[in-house]
This record gives structure tokens, C-alpha cells and sequence, in this order.
């Protein structure tokens, strides 16, 4: 029987797309799955959060690709890139090796909206993932409507102001 390899989306300006993800992560916990969660451009983590998650270790993971605990603005550009390349080559490794069953990239829209990342290599990972019978959740604000034809599902948060 093969597995669902869904590819969903989500995006937009309103707050919550991490808490999103996270609850599918989390979700797929109940359904003996493991989960690996990717963050980019993320400030430090206070430690309560941090602790939490580590709680639900060794299922669900969370990897963060920061180098030092700095806010992330405080990194040279340089650095910003590396740290990011470090991310985008991890993610492929999981995928290859096949260690987990949900892979969320948090706010890799993002990067791919600041031109770390090209297109053709968010699609390449999307293909990547298919192959490997993954899931795959990505989170960032800009949704582009080139990766229509790649994603399954989007789900789009809007916030409401008063």
C-alpha cells in the first residue's frame, strides 16, 4: 500500500501558519507517524517552547539552522545563507533516507521569496518528497501561484483587523 505523500501549503499574512503546521505535526503523532520540522528565518526560540517540543522527542523533531543563539537579524547575510543552505541540504538528506513520514519546512516560502532559494529547487524537493512517499508541509507568508501544479492543498491565513 503506498503512502500519502501530500504536499500542502500554508501561507499568507496572518499569524498562525507555524501553529498550523505544528498541529499537523502533531496530529500525525497520534497516528504513529514521525515528524521532522524544519525552521528557517526564525528568531531564537524562548526556552519554554523549545522545552516542549523536545518533550515529544524522539517522534517529532525540530531542527532550527541558526548558528549561534542571536536573533536571526543579527547574523551577517553570509552567514544567513550558509546557516539556510545548511537547512535546504538537510531536508534533502532526510527525504532521501527516509526519516520521517511528515517533513514541514517552516517559512521556506520565505526564502524562496528573498531568492535563497530558486523555484526549480522548491520544486526539485517537492519531487523529492513524492518519491519518498513524504509528507510535506511548507509554511511562508508569499505563496507563489507557479507552485499550483506541485501542491496538493493550500491553506491560506488571512488575519482580520479590527
Amino acid at each position: 500500500m503506498m503512502k500519502d505523500s501530500t504536499i500542502q501549503v500554508i501561507c499568507g499574512p496572518g499569524k498562525g501558519k507555524t501553529a498550523s503546521a505544528l498541529g499537523r505535526g502533531i496530529s500525525a503523532l497520534i497516528h504513529g507517524k514521525n515528524v521532522i520540522m524544519v525552521q528557517f528565518l526564525k528568531g531564537s526560540m524562548d526556552s519554554d517552547n523549545m522545552e516542549v517540543l523536545k518533550r515529544l522527542e524522539p517522534e517529532f523533531k525540530l531542527f532550527r539552522f541558526e548558528k549561534s543563539p542571536v536573533v536571526f537579524d543579527q547574523l551577517s547575510e553570509e552567514e544567513t545563507r550558509i546557516n539556510i543552505r545548511n537547512g535546504l541540504n538537510f531536508s534533502k538528506k532526510v527525504l532521501v533516507t527516509g526519516e520521517c513520514d511528515i517533513l514541514i519546512l517552516d517559512e521556506i516560502l520565505g526564502i524562496l521569496d528573498e531568492g535563497i532559494l530558486t523555484l526549480e529547487e522548491l520544486c526539485a524537493l517537492i519531487g523529492q518528497a513524492r518519491q519518498s512517499e513524504a509528507e510535506l508541509i511548507m509554511t511562508g507568508t508569499v505563496y507563489p501561484a507557479a507552485l499550483d501544479e506541485w501542491v496538493d492543498e493550500v491553506t491560506k491565513l488571512q488575519t482580520r483587523f479590527e
